[in-house]
Formats: structure tokens, C-alpha cells, sequence
């Protein structure tokens, strides 16, 4: 596990920045780890029929990725104490190149007292936020 001096920190500070690549591959092997198995996820002709622009990545999948910047920087999952995000724009899996998923964090709030730290993470595909308020909260 990483040591954090949070007396060294300021709101505002970039913790990590990661890219994910997202293909069907992605999708099927997530859709059999969570059960998951909504046509929409790997079915083009479903995802049209309902009005989407493609098949989408599952929305827990792109929480799940957002999130590892954070644990990524303090070295240890199990200090995720809260994790919460909105949904704000779908990830179009392209069924050849895929979607890249650009995920940042920076440190949003530092409540030194009782040494937790608020990671705001900004995930990103072709340019549009796809994930709205997504917060951690870190334990140090």
C-alpha cells in the first residue's frame, strides 16, 4: 500500500489519468463475470431496435474502470470507503476498434480530521463526460 501524505495535498491535484480500451471481448467476458447478459451489451441489431447508437459497455463495467484511478493511487481497494456516480452518456463499443475510455482523478475535497479524501474522477469517451458526480472516497 502507497503512503499518502494528505497534509501534501491540494484540492485540485491530478492523482492519475488512465486509458481503457473496451471491446466485445470486454463486454462478453464482463456480461459472464456479472451475470449481465442483456442483449444490448453485444447484439447490434437489439441495441438499433431499441434505439441505441450501438451496443453499449455496461454501465458497471464503465463505473468499475473509472474507479481503479483511485485505487491505482492508494495502492489498496479496500480503502474505497464510498464510491458513487451518475450515468450521464452511453459507451458505444465499436465491434472493431472498440471505445476508449479516458478516465482522471483529482482530489475534490480533504477532510484531514478523519484522514479521507474525495477523489473526483472524470471518465470521458470521444470527448463526452459518460459518468456525471463520480466520487470516491478514500481512506488513508
Amino acid at each position: 500500500m502507497t503512503h499518502i501524505n494528505i497534509a501534501a495535498l491540494e484540492v485540485g491535484q491530478v492523482i492519475g489519468s488512465t486509458e481503457f480500451l473496451l471491446t466485445r471481448d470486454s463486454l462478453v467476458r464482463y456480461a459472464g463475470a456479472s451475470g449481465d447478459f442483456n442483449q444490448i451489451h453485444y447484439r447490434d441489431d437489439v441495441a438499433a431496435a431499441v434505439g441505441l447508437p450501438g451496443v453499449l459497455a455496461h454501465g458497471m463495467l464503465t463505473m468499475g474502470a473509472a474507479v481503479q484511478v483511485a485505487v491505482d493511487w492508494v495502492g489498496n481497494a479496500g480503502s474505497i470507503v464510498d464510491y458513487q456516480v451518475r450515468f450521464t452518456k452511453p459507451v458505444v463499443v465499436d465491434p472493431e476498434n472498440g471505445a476508449v475510455l479516458v478516465v482522471t482523478g483529482k482530489v475534490g475535497e480533504i477532510d484531514a480530521e478523519n484522514n479521507v479524501v474525495r477523489i473526483d474522477l472524470e471518465a470521458v469517451f470521444e470527448e463526452n463526460k459518460v459518468l456525471g458526480k463520480a466520487q470516491a472516497r478514500v481512506q488513508l
